[in-house]
């Protein structure tokens, strides 16, 4: 029988009982590692980023790991460790990122962001799951099979980022540097989830990003609109110009080229994703918009998952207070990014935004275009032999068939893993969908952290038999 006809395994009944034992011990861990604010983006946390880092190699050695180390990249470090005792066995690299998003509004956070409480059986705070909460249930996989078996099925290289919120921008030339130590067979990424319906899932399409700001500057001082107004650009509404021109109201980006490298989708890849149990109302109630919109001719999910982007995230400028104050600002500011399919270039899109910005500026500001970060975008072969080991494995856990689907979020580093190391990737991600990430009140349920656990060394344990 191929490893690809075998039927999943079932749960280590050891294991299960030794999780069982110890779930109370490991939602306290798990607490800990999520009080730490590490906001990568935000300098002001700089030092706690360093803190978590220097926890999480300190947990990655209690879990029974070795060669833990606070890997420093130029920016925030890698926290690397291995076990490598293993030797006719494969070896795999586990991916994720201890580095979390800014928790702003704040106010519409039911409790603080990082002060973890369990609320109606789900995890929340900022990083629960995106990526705090995947980490921790790969170090506790780690723990478990230690704890019942003295050691893993197959050899295991762990690399936490604390980049990835904004752009992984040193973990390329980190990969380059460490490139002989990383040698592996595959790379499993845990930071993606499950399907509409909590329905496992494995990832097999991740969009690239470009990711730029728009500076828009006038006169070196606000100016007296009374004073002065109508004869003076004022850069809010030049910026507003410039940002109603990127799409048309088809949902089409306007930038010249921004679409000539992009991959149609296939029929069969069309059928494939008409196929996946989607319910587009309840898609819709539960993100609580009043309609769905985009570009035309691709279906929600195509346009979600498998089509370019282009959406502004924050604009700011002028006056923002109570009451009134009549000036045309000096300057106005605005971020916005792409997410990008298979074949294109994130550099390539950033020059075609700039050029076209600065082409399209109304006169008498002066306007600049700055890059924040790029990644390129990834599609997983679904025959691999990786791929097939974590289907039984999600089959075995959670008991269904995970379903192959495409991501709409970007993951830098799953593109650099392939081309610089030339690895295979599997995304295994376990969060539900609608999971707050990004947004007030991050959560994660405890039925599918434990199931994590649960699958992650299912998985390794497949992958072993695969050798």
């Amino acid at each position: 029988m191929s490893a690809t006809d075998r039927q999943p395994t079932s749960t280590d009944a050891a294991l299960e009982a030794h999780l069982q034992a110890t779930a109370a011990e490991r939602l306290v861990d798990y607490q800990a590692f999520l009080r730490f604010p590490s906001i990568g983006a935000l300098p002001a946390h700089d030092a706690d980023v360093r803190r978590c880092a220097t926890w999480l190699a300190s947990a990655l050695t209690s879990s029974g790991l070795e060669h833990a180390e606070v890997s420093e990249t130029g920016g925030h470090p890698v926290v690397y460790a291995d076990w490598l005792h293993a030797p006719d066995a494969p070896t795999v690299i586990v991916y994720g990122h201890y580095d979390v998003q800014p928790v702003d509004p704040l106010d519409l956070w039911t409790s603080p962001p990082f002060e973890p409480v369990v609320v109606d059986g789900r995890m929340l705070a900022r990083g629960a799951a995106d990526d705090k909460g995947q980490i921790h249930a790969h170090l506790m996989a780690a723990a478990a099979m230690f704890a019942t078996r003295g050691l893993l099925p197959l050899n295991v290289r762990y690399v936490f980022e604390g980049e990835e919120e904004s752009s992984s921008a040193h973990l390329a030339s980190w990969l380059e540097a460490n490139r002989e130590r990383l040698a592996a067979d595959a790379v499993i990424i845990s930071d993606t989830g499950f399907f509409e319906g909590d329905i496992p899932a494995l990832t097999v399409s991740l969009r690239g990003l470009m990711y730029a700001q728009i500076d828009v500057v006038g006169p070196p001082i606000d100016l007296h609109s009374g004073s002065h107004g109508g004869v003076v650009q004022n850069p809010i509404l030049a910026l507003a110009q410039i940002l109603a021109a990127l799409k048309g109201p088809d949902g089409r980006v306007r930038v010249p080229g921004f679409y000539d490298d992009v991959v149609e989708l296939s029929d069969d890849e069309r059928a494939a994703m008409a196929a996946l149990p989607f319910d587009e109302d309840a898609y819709q109630a539960a993100i609580g918009v009043l309609a769905l919109v985009g570009e035309g001719g691709y279906t929600t999910l195509e346009r979600r998952a498998a089509r370019p982007t282009l959406d502004a995230h924050g604009i700011w400028g002028g006056f923002q207070g109570d009451g009134a104050k009549t000036i045309i600002p000096a300057h106005a500011h605005a971020k916005v990014s792409s997410r990008l399919v298979v074949d294109q270039d994130p550099a390539a899109i950033f020059e075609a935004l700039r050029t076209f910005v600065l082409d399209i500026a109304p006169p008498g500001v002066a306007v600049t275009v700055t890059s924040l970060g790029l990644g390129r975008p990834s599609l997983t072969p679904t025959d691999l032999p990786v791929v097939r080991a974590a289907e039984r494995a999600l089959e075995a856990v959670f008991g269904r068939p995970p379903l192959h689907i495409r991501e709409g979020g970007s993951i830098p580093v799953t593109a650099s893993f392939e081309s610089i190391l030339g690895l295979p990737v599997v995304l295994m991600g376990f969060t539900q969908p609608h999971e707050n990430a990004h947004a007030p009140n991050e959560w994660m349920a405890l039925r599918n952290y434990e199931g994590a656990i649960r699958a992650i060394a299912a998985t390794f344990d497949e992958i072993a038999a695969d050798g």
